[in-house]
This record gives C-alpha cells, sequence and structure tokens, in this order.
C-alpha cells in the first residue's frame, strides 16, 4: 500500500500528461490493438499501462527474445562470434525482411546478430535458431521455456522470427520484461540494438528503428510489423542518468507509432525529472 501510495503522484502526473497531448495522439489509445507500458528500469516501477496485459502478436519483437537465447549460449560457452551457420532451405525460404542467402551458404554468428537486430532477417532468424536447436519449432520451444523464466506469463512463441502465427503471442508487459531482462543480463552485447546500420560485406543494412535517429537518448530495442500485429515497438532512452523502458503493441501506422513511443518517453522523463 505505501508503494501505490508513493507512485500515485508520478502515475497522475503521467495522466495528465497524455491527457494534454494533441487529439491525434490521444486517439492512437483507442486503437482496437493498441497496448503499452512505460517501466522505471532500474527501479521496475510502471508509469504508464494500458491493455498491458491483453494478448497481443509481438511480430519481429520476438527476435529479442532469439538473441537473449543466443547470448545465454555465448555465455555457456557454447557458441562464438566467429562460428558459422549453414542456411537451410526452410531457413532460406522465409519471406522478407530477408538477407536472401542461398541454401548452403553459411553466415558468421557475429553477421547473424547484425543483421538479426538491424534488418530484422527473418531467414538469419530461422539458420541460428535451427544451429542452436536443430529446428526452429524446437527452438521456439525454448524460447517459451525461457520466456517463463524470467516471468513472462502470458508469451508463446512458435517461431523464431515472429512471422504470423495464432498461437505466437505475448502482452506488452511480457515485452517489457524481456527488455529489462536483456539490458540487465546482456550489457556488452546491448549495444547490438543501438547501431542505425550493420555493414555486412560491405553492405550497410539499415535499422528499422528510426527514433534511434530522430530521438535523443533512445538507444534500442527492436521494431516489428505484420498485418495481424500492426506496427509494434520494444524501445530504451536514457536521460540525465535515468533509463525508460516502453512498448507499444498495435500501431495502426510506423508515423503513429513512432509518436506514441516519443510521448511516452517524453513524458517519462518529464515526469522523473
Amino acid at each position: 500500500m505505501a508503494l501505490a501510495i508513493k507512485q500515485l503522484p508520478r502515475i497522475l502526473a503521467m495522466a495528465t500528461a497524455l491527457l494534454s497531448l494533441p487529439a491525434s495522439a490521444a486517439s492512437l489509445y483507442t486503437a482496437p490493438k493498441y497496448a503499452a507500458i512505460l517501466i522505471d528500469h532500474e527501479t521496475g516501477e510502471v508509469l504508464y499501462a494500458r491493455r498491458a496485459d491483453e494478448t497481443r502478436y509481438p511480430a519481429s519483437i520476438t527476435k529479442v527474445m532469439t538473441l537473449y537465447v543466443a547470448f545465454e549460449e555465448m555465455a555457456a560457452g557454447r557458441l562464438n562470434l566467429d562460428d558459422h551457420i549453414r542456411i537451410s532451405s526452410h531457413a532460406a525460404s522465409q519471406p522478407p525482411s530477408k538477407l536472401g542467402l542461398r541454401p548452403g551458404t553459411t553466415i558468421s554468428v557475429r553477421d547473424a546478430f547484425g543483421v538479426i537486430a538491424t534488418k530484422s532477417a527473418n531467414d538469419i532468424a530461422a539458420a541460428l535458431a535451427e544451429h542452436l536447436s536443430g529446428s526452429e519449432s524446437a527452438f521456439a520451444a525454448r524460447m517459451t521455456r525461457t520466456a517463463r523464466r524470467l516471468g513472462m506469463t502470458g508469451t508463446q512463441f512458435r517461431n523464431a522470427s515472429g512471422l504470423p502465427d495464432p498461437d505466437h503471442t505475448t502482452t506488452a508487459r511480457d515485452i517489457a520484461i524481456l527488455s529489462r531482462a536483456m539490458l540487465r543480463d546482456f550489457p556488452s552485447f546491448y549495444p547490438l540494438f543501438s547501431h542505425t546500420h550493420y555493414d555486412y560485406r560491405g553492405q550497410a543494412v539499415t535499422n528499422h528503428n528510426h527514433l534511434l535517429k530522430t530521438m535523443p537518448g533512445v538507444d534500442g530495442i527492436k521494431t516489428g510489423y505484420t498485418n495481424a500485429a500492426g506496427f509494434t515497438l520494444a524501445a530504451s532512452a536514457v536521460r540525465s542518468g535515468k533509463r525508460l523502458v516502453a512498448v507499444v503493441l498495435g500501431g495502426p501506422s510506423r508515423i503513429g507509432r513512432d509518436g506514441n513511443m516519443q510521448d511516452l518517453l517524453s513524458v517519462g522523463f518529464d515526469v522523473l525529472e
């Protein structure tokens, strides 16, 4: 009870600030697929939540868990950056976004991490999953087990990419839990998510997260889009030594999603200060 009372002024301040936004921005909150959460990374305090526990599709934010599991393998010494991953027919057949490597070719783990974090390459995510678990379905089962261990109670993974599957679901709160776990457990790998592009064999592979260029302090994490999911984004930003983690799911457009994320982070930092 004492903690809830202590948090009340911040919650009220967030609510007041969000209500003062232009009607075009506020209308996003009523979009059918919309769900969001904003958390103080250091304390875990929830500053804003809307439909945060309702089931949603994560789209390519899924790849944050794909990389989290791979980083666990790195930490255990079972995977190295200079290892090479073979591209199977299954991996090569994945729809875009993809790198487009042919079956039988290989890619280094280092490059795989880079293009998954930036280009969100579905073919490389599938190949990494097969490399680590033998099949993508087996890897997805491991992803779900990892989610449970982290406290993500509303998430089920069915693939390594976030491509459409009716049973591949999550919640905004669970994605925030995953984002905080990535920051906490793998700080040396987290900068992968801050690159505006990745140099793959002389080709600049561009990051889909436009906020890395347009909003000071944003240093990750991952965007996503499918027709079923809408436009999704897990983001983290730092200002004056404070870090916030925010998740927006079900945005009706990229511009609307990005604008809403900017609003949440900006208001959140103002409230903290």
